[in-house]
């Protein structure tokens, strides 16, 4: 008789615990001037230890009543972010009450769900920016890049476009930040699509006029001093007006820059006339076999309205690639008039800023691997890299 009587006495488990709840929850959601401060971080406290023991549809419930409560206390948000993401979409989207310390340690703690909605959010501090620009996937970078409220520091320019060597589909939303400088630009340039290059050469290639002017009276300096000093000279290559090597030009089998283009129409591009072609346009052999062998072409048209070579010669030098001009309709060659139009968009001076750029950053102590070791280490390798550009130029030309 005891035994049927039992169910009727024993009580209902569970529904002071569900009460208890609610009511921390409602102090919680309380504004600040009804609850004192050490009362609502008491009793987050008692919260966020029943949360560990709560159903997963009662933590989403308290995620979304504290959505867009900023004055919930960090240690309960932060529990709430790294729950699974149905619970943690509810206060990534908009709470404001996160730090950087909160979102970039749920970046590290998440799933790649949580680190796009943060990606998204209104507001990225630095610290996250760098974090997901180094290890979050492909989806989260570009929802970052495209965000206006994400804050860049350099340190994130500089991973994403080492990055965008082999994540390409990110270099057209790179060159729209504002935080890219002509570093980053100039390195990306060369595994960038004909559209972002063009934005490229339009957006940071300078003219370098006020710079020219102020340090025209250093040239004369440096002459007296025969050259002698490696990192000024270096410097100096940057800077210089004129883009030809008249030294080169006294020492060579052809004329002048046009007659070598001429040469390679009639007999071919090989690796010394490709080498020639470098010398006296006054680059480096490195610069001239990676300017003649892309793809692409822009840097072509760059190299040809920068020393001064004339339009006619343009569709020359292309031949002298064994490049086509015309299509197999008849039509110019796409490809071919892309690099006719950068041509015609670039000035001389913007042109020339780009090919120096280029040349000058090859052995650049600029470059973060040698600054560790030193300009005296970058200038030593100098000789090393001619000599690989020469091992280069007759890989790519073939003889």
């Amino acid at each position: 008789m005891e035994d049927a009587i039992e169910p009727l006495t024993t009580p209902e488990i569970g529904r002071a615990r569900n009460a208890l709840f609610r009511r921390l929850l409602d102090l919680i959601a309380m504004p600040a001037s009804r609850l004192a401060h050490q009362d609502r971080h008491m009793v987050s406290d008692i919260l966020l230890d029943m949360l560990f023991h709560a159903e997963e549809s009662e933590r989403e419930m308290c995620a979304r009543r504290l959505a867009m409560h900023r004055e919930a206390p960090k240690r309960l948000l932060r529990y709430l972010g790294q729950c699974s993401f149905q619970v943690a979409r509810h206060v990534l989207e908009g709470n404001e009450g996160y730090d950087a310390c909160d979102l970039r340690e749920i970046c590290m703690t998440g799933t790649a769900d949580h680190r796009l909605m943060i990606a998204r959010r209104k507001l990225i501090p630095e610290s996250v920016c760098e974090y997901l620009a180094e290890f979050a996937e492909l989806n989260s970078v570009k929802e970052m890049l495209a965000n206006n409220g994400a804050i860049m520091p350099e340190q994130a320019i500089d991973k994403l476009v080492a990055r965008s060597r082999d994540d390409k589909s990110i270099c057209p939303l790179l060159v729209e930040r504002l935080e890219m400088k002509p570093s980053h630009a100039m390195a990306m340039f060369w595994w960038s699509d004909a559209a972002t290059r063009r934005k490229i050469l339009q957006r940071h290639a300078a003219d370098r006029l006020e710079v020219i002017d102020t340090c025209k009276d250093v040239f004369e300096l440096a002459a007296a001093e025969n050259w002698s000093d490696p990192v000024a000279r270096k410097a100096l290559q940057l800077i210089e007006r004129r883009q030809r090597n008249r030294a080169a030009i006294e020492k060579s089998p052809y004329d002048s820059l046009e007659d070598a283009i001429n040469a390679s129409a009639l007999n071919g591009m090989d690796s010394e006339l490709a080498q020639e072609i470098g010398y006296l346009a006054g680059l480096k052999p490195v610069t001239a076999a990676k300017i003649l062998s892309d793809k692409g072409g822009e840097g072509v048209a760059v190299l040809c309205k920068g020393t001064g070579v004339k339009r006619d010669f343009l569709p020359v030098l292309w031949a002298g690639l064994r490049r086509p001009l015309e299509s197999e309709e008849g039509e110019t060659d796409p490809v071919f008039a892309n690099v006719a139009e950068t041509y015609e968009i670039l000035t001389v001076a913007k042109a020339q800023t780009v090919l120096r750029y280029w040349n000058w950053s090859l052995s650049s102590a600029f470059k973060p691997a040698m600054m560790q070791s030193g300009y005296s280490d970058a200038a030593a390798n100098e000789e090393t890299e001619f000599s690989t550009a020469q091992r280069t130029a007759r890989l790519v030309f073939g003889r």
